[in-house]
């Protein structure tokens, strides 16, 4: 399975949010299965969108065909967009759904690592930062995913609610960064948390 991260600044919000509701023509698409997001909390204007695809064969077919023809209703209202596309690894909770409706809030984390330790990284997540973040009351669902270069990751989880993802806090992170060597593994990461823009959800 394919993601797709998408951010950008929106300087225009009205046309933005009309485009944003048209890419609900993705839904005829083969190989399309979901696509959500919205505001950064941290950045004002900034907005987060992530769509999953059954391969990256299909999402390569989608945007030789029909993918300029739905972008064009925003164009202009938004600047600064940057791509990425991330191969799905595993689950962060057992059962992972690309889906986003019952979702009020998105956490993404965007690492990239030392080349030599991209393997320690990902088995550190699945058994150190996976069972914390799944035990987590209000964390629905997430996705590991990673990047072509292979040093590059996506944790993107789903929330119910900012309430029950404040529960997940600053003392716990920190134990949990020991005990995976996590200082030793990374180059660099940033992150933010999203507020869900229901009428975006495809």
């Amino acid at each position: 399975m394919l993601v797709k991260w998408i951010r950008c600044a929106v300087v225009d919000r009205v046309g933005f949010d009309r485009g944003q509701r048209k890419w609900a023509g993705l839904l005829g698409e083969p190989g399309f299965r979901a696509q959500g997001g919205g505001w950064s909390r941290a950045e004002p204007g900034v907005v987060h969108l992530f769509s999953f695809w059954e391969s990256r064969a299909l999402y390569d077919s989608f945007m030789a065909r029909s993918h300029d023809r739905l972008a064009a209703t925003q164009q202009g209202s938004f600047q600064d967009a940057s791509v990425r596309l991330f191969e799905y690894r595993f689950d962060v909770k057992m059962g992972f759904e690309p889906r986003f409706h019952d979702a009020d809030l998105l956490r993404v984390a965007h690492t990239r690592v030392h080349e030599e330790r991209a393997e320690h990284f990902a088995l550190m997540q699945e058994k150190v930062w996976n069972p914390a973040m799944a035990g987590s009351p209000g964390m629905l669902r997430g996705v590991f995913a990673q990047a072509e270069s292979e040093s590059e990751f996506l944790v993107l989880s789903m929330w119910k609610s900012a309430a029950e993802r404040a529960k997940y806090r600053t003392e716990r992170v920190e134990r949990l960064a020991l005990r995976a060597q996590t200082g030793a593994d990374i180059a660099d990461i940033t992150g933010d948390v999203i507020d869900m823009e229901p009428s975006w959800t495809v």
